[in-house]
């Protein structure tokens, strides 16, 4: 897809909005642009689009700053509006809420739901500790960290 050219797409529009502590390029469909955004995948980013009722194919640098607000409020208020099992953090350990992490609380809660396995020392928290697969996946031959490959040959 070529560039448009700066004439073309007026003296209001945005080349980089920010929300959620992310800076969402302009120039891309406001559905995608939204995925940009930690905690926001395709699916969460038009659901959002329904809620506000912006066309998720139009230019996202077009939005007015009014629109903006109603698009922060929008992924703010996102888990109030949309079905349990859309969420992102259902039944929250700590609270027992039904949340929506967006933006840095996404990498923040992992970090604590990592420390909080080690701390236990459970079999996932060990794994996560020595640097391995947690979920299962083969590690004897795939996966493997460090520049040697392959057989190493007797001299």
């Amino acid at each position: 897809m070529a560039r448009p050219k700066d004439a073309e797409l007026g003296d209001d529009f945005s080349y980089i909005l920010r929300m959620a502590d992310t800076d969402m390029d302009g120039l891309r469909p406001l559905s995608t642009a939204l995925t940009s955004v930690k905690g926001v995948g395709k699916r969460t980013a038009v659901q959002i689009c329904k809620t506000t009722g912006f066309d998720p194919t139009r230019a996202a640098g077009f939005l007015t700053i009014e629109e903006q607000e109603t698009l922060r409020l929008a992924i703010e208020g996102y888990a109030m509006t949309v079905p349990l099992w859309m969420l992102n953090r259902q039944r929250d350990i700590e609270t027992g809420d039904e949340l929506h992490l967006t933006g840095q609380a996404v990498k923040l809660t992992l970090k604590d739901d990592i420390s909080r396995l080690r701390t236990m020392k459970c079999y996932r928290g060990v794994r996560h500790a020595s640097g391995n697969k947690v979920r299962g996946q083969r590690g004897r031959s795939n996966g493997r960290g460090g520049l040697t490959l392959g057989v190493s040959r007797k001299k």
